[in-house]
């Protein structure tokens, strides 16, 4: 059985979330969403392959065989839809309205395209209940909850919780925590009461932290000292949070390790959160909050009262940074100062408030390499994925120069 996960032109929705990897990469609940199928299908990680944007692809290749099962990479996997797509005939694809959702086919799709255009018109289409699937950047946090719960599910099913012996720490729902190997707990409390809370692999929980679930703390990340996690969280791998932080998901290598307010926000990849960094989720007026949308051009209506950063793969910012309520910050922007910054701020931006200049590619390059070389993961696909998104965003900079000229 060999996955490919495919990118939709839904993905600009998930923008600047998705500049840099491809849809099924990004982590929400427990895992990412390739490895919730690979858990929910039995598949190696040698099975699993995507394909998604052109300047995407040497970083991430399309692996294809003779047993191929294209899946939208956007999609939650449930039992009630692995049941169907596990059915699926050669030649037979699953539509929900006009969005292709999955499909069976020996052949070889170079791009979307072609593989919707074959679906559609050639295959048989089977109609289906539309699965979870992300459409927009707030859905990331919105259904976090619930896949921290099923991913929890699945990992307690198949594996058995270290046990927690530190006298120190309070337990409450001793039954609802899952402790993997190697993780390190003094004197914290945990209240799993209602809802799972995980902690992964050589993860580590320090001194007087409140943690409250539903909560996913990943392998070799940290906990600070005194931090307050009030529910609905995921911290990803390697990374470091303390503060408050309230229905936040943090990608991989990202830290905001000191006090400040975050919630129901995204933050993507090696970004970095300067001391006493806060943001508001809550307009005064209590009412609906707008966010950035690169489809539109234009701020939308999120539908939501509750609503903080969008943050894009390595970016940072500075002590002291106050993000409006329905921030969007793209990738490897650099903000720092005491203006707050401005409700959109374009990918490759550096500077305070609406002063911002274009940040030297290069200097963007090699700050990027310092960081991913600890974990020798940055490469020469990095680079040209990063000239690419430089260009793609530069009209964004330039109409953002001009409006505040």
């Amino acid at each position: 059985m060999n996955l490919i996960f495919f990118d939709t032109p839904q993905r600009e929705h998930l923008l600047p979330l998705v500049f840099l990897k491809p849809v099924a990469t990004l982590r929400i609940g427990i895992f990412k969403i390739y490895e919730k199928w690979q858990n929910l299908l039995k598949v190696s990680p040698q099975q699993c392959s995507f394909l998604s944007q052109e300047y995407l692809s040497k970083k991430f290749p399309t692996v294809f065989s003779t047993d191929n099962w294209y899946i939208n990479g956007a999609i939650l996997p449930n039992k009630t839809f692995i049941e169907k797509l596990i059915h699926l005939k050669e030649g037979e694809a699953l539509f929900t309205g006009d969005t292709l959702l999955a499909l069976k086919s020996k052949k070889h799709f170079s791009n979307y395209q072609l593989l919707h255009e074959t679906a559609h018109w050639v295959y048989t289409k089977i109609k289906t209940e539309k699965p979870p699937i992300l459409e927009h950047l707030w859905d990331i946090f919105l259904l976090n909850r619930s896949q921290i719960v099923s991913d929890f599910e699945w990992i307690v099913q198949h594996k058995k919780s270290q046990a927690i012996t530190d006298p120190h720490t309070v337990i409450y729902g001793k039954e609802n925590i899952f402790v993997e190997e190697g993780v390190k707990i003094k004197a914290a409390f945990l209240d799993a009461s209602d809802l799972p809370i995980y902690l992964g692999k050589n993860s580590t929980v320090e001194m007087g932290a409140i943690i409250q679930g539903a909560f996913a703390l990943s392998e070799g990340s940290t906990v600070n000292f005194g931090a307050k996690m009030r529910g609905d969280t995921t911290v990803g791998s390697f990374g470091k949070v303390g503060g408050e932080v309230k229905n936040v998901v943090f990608q991989d290598y990202s830290h905001k390790a000191h006090d400040g307010y975050l919630g129901n926000s995204v933050i993507g990849e090696w970004c970095n959160m300067g001391a006493d960094t806060n943001c508001s989720n809550l307009k005064n007026n209590y009412a609906q909050v707008q966010l950035w949308n690169f489809v539109e051009e234009k701020y939308i209506s999120t539908g939501q009262q509750l609503c903080g950063v969008i943050m894009g793969d390595h970016t940072k910012c500075g002590i002291g940074t106050m993000f409006n309520t329905g921030t969007v910050v793209g990738v490897a922007a650099n903000i720092f100062g005491s203006q707050q910054p401005q409700k959109y701020v374009p990918s490759f931006s550096w500077g305070t408030g609406n002063n911002l200049s274009t940040h030297k590619l290069d200097i963007a390059i090699d700050l990027a390499k310092k960081l991913m070389s600890q974990k020798d993961q940055f490469s020469a696909f990095d680079a040209a994925i990063f000239k690419e998104v430089f260009v793609l965003t530069e009209k964004y900079r330039k109409r953002n120069e001009k409006a505040n000229q």
